[in-house]
């Protein structure tokens, strides 16, 4: 298993949704777990030690932990199957031992967050799923520049439009076409 961090969370555009980015602690392989917006909310608040007037459900999860005298040992994301990636939470308690929970792992994450434990990766998810810390950054660049070619292809056809320059309008109609598909 490879210990990670939680290097931060991005938005993730072509899901609408928000990638939790877990580097690994000796490398620079980085792990993009996608999560929705209110697990999301709850991994930043953790990260953030943000105190709320009344317990979050990941703050009770904790609480009932700790008030069977159990102990949360780590988070393991341990496989992926068709892009869905899943988690173990390793609770250990006298007299019952050592115990496994299946867990979504951005709802591991918050609860390991908030119990101070480590998160651990499979080594065949690393090496599945993983993407260089460069390689990531590349990929944000050219998505950039993508949005903005785009964008500017986009203004560039209703200018067209506006001078009644039909022509130009419907090549650059064209070329839009092209870069959606």
């Amino acid at each position: 298993m490879i210990p990670v961090k939680i290097k931060r969370i991005s938005f993730h555009p072509p899901s609408r949704s928000y990638a939790v980015l877990l580097k690994e602690v000796k490398g620079s392989r980085i792990l993009p777990v996608i999560v929705g917006s209110m697990e999301a909310q709850a991994i930043a608040l953790a990260i953030e030690y943000v105190e709320t007037p009344r317990p979050l459900t990941h703050d009770l999860i904790g609480a009932i932990i700790e008030g069977l005298e159990a102990k949360l040992k780590a988070i393991k994301v341990t496989h992926l199957n068709e892009g869905v990636f899943y988690a173990k939470m390793e609770l250990e308690a006298e007299g019952i031992g050592l115990r496994f929970i299946d867990a979504r792992p951005s709802d591991a994450l918050a609860v390991g967050l908030r119990l101070k434990v480590p998160i651990l990766v499979h080594d065949a998810v690393m090496e599945e799923a993983s993407v260089t810390e460069a390689a990531f950054k590349e990929s944000i660049m050219e998505k950039q520049k993508a949005k903005i070619t785009l964008e500017d292809i986009q203004k560039k056809m209703e200018q067209a439009v506006e001078k009644e320059e039909y022509e130009k309008a419907a090549v650059l109609r064209d070329k839009i076409k092209n870069m959606n598909h």
